[in-house]
């Protein structure tokens, strides 16, 4: 499954060009990022496309060396059992 990364949201779009899936992450200031919104569309519900999206948005935070506020219930959840993302988590 390809996603395509944009600065603030990564997503991933069908053979359509809809978008069935995304993660977006708005910057809050020149070092952070808030993780507000985790969509994905019915039909690919129970893919494990949420955790792949939120594992590259985590990925892509930290390649840029930002700092993620979580407002979004899904991230919020997703980071509690990975503890190798931490490190981007704004205190």
């Amino acid at each position: 499954m390809n996603f395509i990364v944009e600065e603030n949201a990564i997503y991933y779009m069908d053979e359509n060009r809809e978008k069935n899936a995304e993660v977006t992450f708005p910057k809050l200031d020149e070092h952070t990022v808030e993780i507000n919104h985790t969509f994905v569309s019915p039909s690919l519900r129970g893919t494990g496309i949420a955790g792949k999206l939120m594992q590259a948005a985590a990925e892509e935070i930290s390649r840029q060396g930002k700092k993620a506020v979580l407002t979004c219930s899904y991230a919020k959840g997703w980071f509690a059992r990975h503890k190798e993302f931490q490190h981007i988590i704004q205190e």
